[in-house]
């Protein structure tokens, strides 16, 4: 349950005494994690800048029809770090006579703390799936302008009209990524089901990532339930197989578990799958399993802000990483899968899409409402067993 705080400004926002951007920004200020803020916003209505969704849908689609006008001749940049292939700014800069400001950051919450403070310059963002769902229920993100996005049918329709952007009316797939099992193949064989992790023969060899929702929701499909769960005899049983797992573990540790799987010092590792893609550059010994239970799929996106201030400069961005070289250089780049399918062909370490088998055992993490705060205090209660 939200703590106090929480609770007055939730109060406070239902009463309309403060509206949902300010509400986010201040539950942002007391710690309140990004995903528990995306649920709580879209438990409340009405969304968005407090149109209906009705009201709310037409305004954008006026929106996305109005003309942009010529290119501005600066565009600034906010993305996470590491995240782009070196040349691709310069590239872009140099061909449309654009002068580009990079800044970058951490985590969603940085991200949101930044907009949702005021910050008015930047003409283009990388959220994920559940980032930009804050911003489109707080009104901050602007409407797609399909006309100037020539490219957009690069896109795979694995990543389209996707369940927290319908129609992709705010945002453009950027990069994604499964969430499964990296293993050292000279070390054990292939692992096929989340249980691996509850065993005694790699106890002290293995991790688990530093993630409450991918780690509870791994535990969940171990047990045939949805990774998105609410029911508490189902999240009651995840607990109990995560505390269960979490004396084999080494660490609850993410990105860089890299280092360890390829000095050997791990042998399994709960990681996503562009991480792995990278680790084996470097160890060839370093494959990657979707246990037969399931798991996550999920994508980051390039959004608008709602008040950029160069909007033909941030939409000529954006179609120019459609194109097949650009977008295969970027993931080339960052270890992750493209969403251009016509860049897939031309990366020189690609990460294939997801088969229909595979599909079928993916799920993507969606907003679980006021039951997130439960999720944020059981994850609390699994590090702290």
């Amino acid at each position: 349950m939200p703590d106090r705080r929480a609770e007055t400004l939730l109060r406070a926002m239902a009463a309309g005494s403060i509206g949902r951007r300010e509400f986010a920004r201040r539950a942002l200020a007391i710690g309140v994690s990004a995903t528990t803020i995306a649920g709580w916003l879209a438990a409340c209505r009405p969304v968005g800048d407090g149109l209906a969704p009705a009201a709310r849908a037409a305004r954008d689609a006026a929106e996305a029809l109005e003309p942009l006008g010529p290119i501005e001749h600066r565009l600034a940049i906010y993305n996470w770090s590491d995240y782009v292939a070196p040349d691709t700014i310069p590239n872009f800069a140099r061909e449309f006579g654009v002068r580009v400001t990079y800044d970058v950051y951490e985590s969603n919450e940085e991200l949101l703390a930044k907009l949702l403070a005021g910050a008015r310059g930047y003409d283009v963002v990388f959220p994920s799936s559940y980032a930009l769902s804050v911003l489109v229920a707080t009104g901050l993100a602007g409407s797609l302008h399909r006309a100037y996005l020539t490219n957009w049918g690069n896109v795979a329709p694995l990543f389209l009209n996707p369940g927290f952007d319908p129609g992709n009316a705010h945002s453009v797939p950027w990069q994604w990524g499964i969430t499964g099992l990296a293993y050292r193949s000279d070390k054990v064989e292939t692992p096929e089901s989340w249980g691996v992790l509850q065993s005694r023969r790699y106890a002290g060899k293995m991790t688990q990532l530093d993630d409450g929702r991918d780690v509870i929701g791994s535990w969940l499909r171990y047990r045939g339930h949805s990774l998105n769960s609410r029911d508490q005899i189902e999240l009651a049983a995840a607990k109990n197989d995560a505390i269960s797992a979490k004396r084999n573990l080494r660490a609850y540790l993410s990105a860089p578990v890299k280092g360890q799987l390829i000095s050997g010092d791990v042998w399994i590792a709960q990681l996503w799958n562009g991480d792995a893609t990278q680790a084996r550059v470097e160890q060839p010994a370093i494959q990657y399993a979707i246990p037969r239970e399931g798991s996550t799929i999920w994508a980051d996106n390039v959004v608008m802000p709602r008040s950029a201030p160069h909007p033909r400069a941030a939409h000529e961005f954006m179609n120019y990483i459609l194109r097949p070289e650009v977008g295969a250089a970027i993931s080339d780049f960052t270890g992750y899968g493209t969403p251009n399918a016509k860049a897939l062909a031309r990366m020189e370490h690609p990460v294939p899409y997801p088969t229909p088998d595979q599909l079928r055992r993916l799920e993507y993490q969606i907003d679980l409402g006021r039951e997130t705060a439960e999720w944020d205090q059981l994850w609390t209660e699994i590090k702290s067993a």
